[in-house]
């Protein structure tokens, strides 16, 4: 499959990393790429966007990218935070009155954000379309919800219900919509193809997401140390299976419906391009065209470990920052370096920056992953690729994951 784009001198092996997932491991349409000290250095794509008409994929084509999503709901606090309109230290209750209910009241931002506020679950039927679209009726169960154990005394994946968290704070604050305030103040911009509704004009563009069939899920499965989170995830007595199942419809029938993305679903079906991915996480470790998101002291806050241990939700050890994952456990596809942050998705979508080395990474293709996070071996051998080149090029190769996997 032809591979177009353009690679810095000492990046060349990320293109052959690139192609050798086409080749090997059965990447139908992807994009890559990787900005280093705000400039980018890794812009490839290659496949088709389309494999049912052929679309060819492009330089600006969009694809879901799942859970990778959800950082751009937290980087929207972090830019109130940065005008000083919110405070990490202050009640959620300040800005959103109504989510002091059920011992909430002391629950800060910073809680929040680190998945530590003890609301993983919808605490409703399974969400619609339509409570999509309105949004309130989200909100309004989160906010009346009580907490699945003490906030702040243990973490547990907010998977479903972390984006409507932080973006009822910025509606609150702002008085607009997550989307309206991400176009003035993040992605307008930066000029980004980053999305938690794809705007009509943006539709032609979306890759058609190729979903993986039972036996691929299952194989999936059968990591080792997802055990317990297997065991968990199909049992409907479990907490897991509570903010899974008994929060959202977790199969792949909506993955090719225009309207799973012309509603507001910020934890979970986000759209971006690779490149846009990419230059978001660079924005957030330094200036980008004239553009940086958060200053050095704050980012320095988001990066910095705030839960690690045995996850609530997922049964394994996570880890997190401000709104972001951090390396930790078998859900982390990225370098294990401190102060590395990101977030990956179920459609094998990747972000992350590592502000030592002034990396930023965005990988997105249209082949769902077999592990409910993403996280599988096409985007870890991209990973090990960049940090190959980085280390011929005498920044060193750090703690990195194992080539080859």
């Amino acid at each position: 499959m032809a591979v177009q784009g353009t690679t810095a001198p000492g990046f060349e092996a990320v293109r052959a990393a690139f192609e050798h997932n086409f080749a090997e491991r059965g990447e139908v349409g992807a994009g890559l790429a990787v900005y280093r000290h705000g400039q980018a250095v890794v812009d490839l794509w290659g496949g088709e966007a389309d494999p049912n008409t052929h679309r060819p994929w492009r330089a600006d084509t969009i694809a879901p990218i799942a859970s990778a999503c959800k950082v751009f709901s937290s980087a929207a606090v972090l830019v109130l935070v940065e005008q000083g309109r919110v405070d990490l230290e202050a009640p959620v209750a300040r800005y959103w009155p109504e989510f002091a209910r059920h011992g909430k009241d002391a629950v800060t931002v910073r809680t929040l954000l680190s998945h530590q506020a003890g609301l993983p679950s919808m605490h409703m039927r399974p969400v619609t379309w339509e409570d999509l679209r309105d949004w309130t009726p989200i909100t309004d169960a989160l906010a009346g919800a009580a907490p699945e154990w003490p906030p702040g005394t243990a973490h547990g994946y907010h998977g479903v219900t972390i984006g409507h968290l932080a973006g009822e704070i910025v509606r609150r604050v702002t008085g607009e919509t997550l989307s309206e305030f991400l176009a003035k103040e993040v992605t307008g911009p930066l000029g980004l193809d980053c999305y938690v509704r794809v705007p009509d004009e943006a539709l032609g563009r979306l890759a058609y997401m190729i979903v993986p069939d039972a036996e691929t899920v299952r194989m999936g499965m059968q990591v080792p140390e997802l055990a317990d989170f297997v065991a968990a995830f199909n049992d409907p007595e479990s907490l897991t299976y509570r903010c899974f199942y008994g929060s959202v419809v977790t199969d792949w029938d909506a993955a090719n419906d225009p309207r799973t993305y012309q509603v507001e679903s910020p934890s979970m079906d986000g759209v971006a391009s690779a490149r846009s991915l990419a230059r978001f996480y660079a924005a957030l470790i330094g200036e980008v065209d004239g553009v940086r998101l958060i200053d050095a002291e704050l980012l320095d806050k988001v990066r910095t470990t705030q839960a690690s241990g045995i996850d609530m939700v997922l049964k394994v050890e996570t880890a997190w920052g401000i709104g972001f994952s951090v390396p930790g456990g078998p859900f982390w596809p990225g370098p294990s370096d401190s102060g590395v942050f990101g977030q990956s998705g179920a459609t094998g979508a990747f972000g992350f920056a590592d502000p030592g080395r002034g990396i930023a990474f965005g990988y997105v293709p249209n082949r769902g992953s077999e592990l409910l996070e993403g996280g599988d071996f096409r985007v870890r051998s991209l990973v090990d690729a960049v940090y190959a080149a980085l280390a011929d090029l005498g920044e060193g190769e750090g703690d990195r994951p194992a080539a080859g996997r």
